[in-house]
């Protein structure tokens, strides 16, 4: 799901059975986002510390990104290459560096939990309140309602 945490609008919503994992759709999400549309900063929990959301969000030259770090984080490209510097990379040197609490007051981290709220609102207006119970006649009821 997609939320503006200024606002709590709901942008864009997926729908995916529970073996998909969050990071996968996350391309899919980004892509709904219309490309005129200015994105400020993308804020998420570890599980969308994955090389392809990082990937996703440079498709869309996104630099703002408060994603929870993995414990285990590690340099993907070291600053002695010449290719262009990566945002993730540069949140592990500063996670690193400053330490993770002071990184997330500076990258703005708690915005996430706004969009959490709002993702937690949704689920209790239509998980409970599905009647099908095929997955597909459950994203269809979802829509309609």
């Amino acid at each position: 799901m997609c939320l503006d945490a200024a606002t709590g609008e709901i942008i864009v919503a997926a729908a995916s059975e529970n073996s998909v994992f969050d990071c996968s759709m996350f391309g899919e999400i980004r892509r709904a986002v219309a490309d005129e549309e200015e994105i400020e900063q993308i804020s998420a929990d570890g599980s969308y510390h994955w090389r392809e959301v990082y990937d996703a969000l440079s498709e869309r030259a996104i630099r703002r990104a408060a994603i929870r770090l993995r414990r285990e984080a590690k340099i993907w490209q070291h600053g002695n290459s010449s290719k262009e510097r990566v945002l993730r990379d540069e949140k592990v040197r500063a996670v690193r560096k400053k330490g993770c609490a002071k990184w997330k007051r500076e990258a703005n981290y708690h915005r996430r939990s706004l969009a959490e709220t709002g993702v937690y609102r949704f689920k209790t207006i239509f998980t409970e309140k599905l009647q099908w119970r095929k997955q597909d006649n459950e994203f269809q009821e979802m829509i309609n309602k």
